[in-house]
């Protein structure tokens, strides 16, 4: 994975951030923290869901679509968490250092 591929992610989040702030009409992720963090979770399980099944047949753009969704609502999740992915990848490090 390239660095760019890396900061396209930390973008995302931050423009989810800035949604969260600014609350803009007509946005999905707008209307994703509007509905809170019960709705938001339920989203993540059901995207992880549909990875699953995705993930058992031989269509790879289909598997891919789902986790690409499945990691967009967990950056929402994350945020509403007043988390971010940076936190999740410094537990990640030290688990692989053990």
């Amino acid at each position: 994975m390239s660095t760019s591929n890396i900061d396209f992610l930390i973008s995302l989040q931050s423009l989810i951030e800035s949604r969260k702030h600014e609350m803009p009409e007509n946005s999905y992720t707008t209307k994703l923290f509007a509905r809170g963090i019960n709705k938001i979770a339920q989203k993540v399980g059901e995207e992880a869901v549909e990875l699953i099944i995705e993930a058992k047949d031989s269509n790879r753009e289909l598997f891919l679509n789902e986790a690409a969704d499945l990691i967009y609502h967990l950056l929402v999740l994350l945020s509403t968490k007043e988390c971010r992915l940076e936190d999740v990848v410094e537990i990640l490090e030290k688990r692989h250092r053990g």
